[in-house]
């Protein structure tokens, strides 16, 4: 169903397949790289992974997903991620709202998607990058604050191109769940615990960042906390969490 293409480097495997969103070739096309040039993450910021250290590939999916349940990709395909890597590792990754995945309280994982849509529906890449081995003597890593984690602190022995194997048979093993984004929600609700977790959030025209504590996923995506005993929706857009 899936099928890789690599490169030794590319600019970003997400820009790559968003310019093949939509041709009959490239469903089910999985473009990997050691090493992107321009690599990103969610609101451009950089995504800092030196060559050959982490699990960066886009999966274009092999069939359209409903336009009105696009939001969900995103968790939809953190619970992949999260069965990948543990099934490669035995490591029990977090989940933190909206696109993250932590190792001991750390981010280890990003979850990127992009889309072409066309009415009622919509042409999907999921794009990862999964910080897999982590490399001696980096100084850009070594800025990074936080300071991110990587699957060897906690697993010497983990190897990329089983975790993409792992990766790819959770995604087509997960396929028909795209038809339900409501019920995609709510297994990554309870996978991620996320009811009576604190929050950190900056979010977008609001001066200063608040702490609340998480309750669950609202319809299209947007995170529903408590604060002060009244509760609110931070959507998906105009928010980021700190750490």
């Amino acid at each position: 169903m899936f099928r890789i293409q690599h490169h030794d480097q590319t600019d970003s495997t997400n820009d790559d397949a968003a310019k093949l969103l939509g041709e009959p070739h490239a469903a089910g096309l999985v473009l990997t790289a050691d090493y992107q040039r321009a690599g990103r993450g969610r609101h451009a910021r950089p995504w800092v992974a030196p060559p050959g250290s982490s699990l960066l590939c886009t999966a274009i999916l092999p069939a359209t997903v409903r336009s009105d349940g696009l939001w969900a990709v995103t968790f939809w395909a953190g619970l992949a991620v999260a069965d990948a890597i543990e099934a490669a590792s035995g490591l029990r990754a977090g989940l933190v709202w909206p696109n993250d995945l932590t190792l001991g309280g750390r981010k280890c994982c990003g979850v990127l998607c992009v889309s072409r849509v066309a009415g009622e529906f919509a042409w999907v890449g999921c794009g990862t990058g999964i910080n897999v081995v982590r490399p001696a003597g980096d100084a850009e890593l070594a800025a990074l604050d936080p300071p991110p984690a990587f699957l060897s602190d906690y697993e010497p022995q983990i190897d990329r191109s089983q975790l993409l194997a792992e990766l790819l048979a959770a995604y087509e093993r997960r396929l028909p769940e795209l038809n339900d984004p409501e019920g995609i929600a709510r297994q990554w609700q309870r996978r991620a615990e996320l009811n009576g977790k604190r929050y950190l959030l900056a979010v977008d025209g609001e001066a200063e960042p608040f702490s609340a504590t998480a309750r669950r996923i609202a319809p299209g995506g947007g995170l529903v906390v408590e604060r002060d005993g009244a509760e609110r929706t931070i959507a998906l857009a105009d928010a980021r969490v700190l750490r």
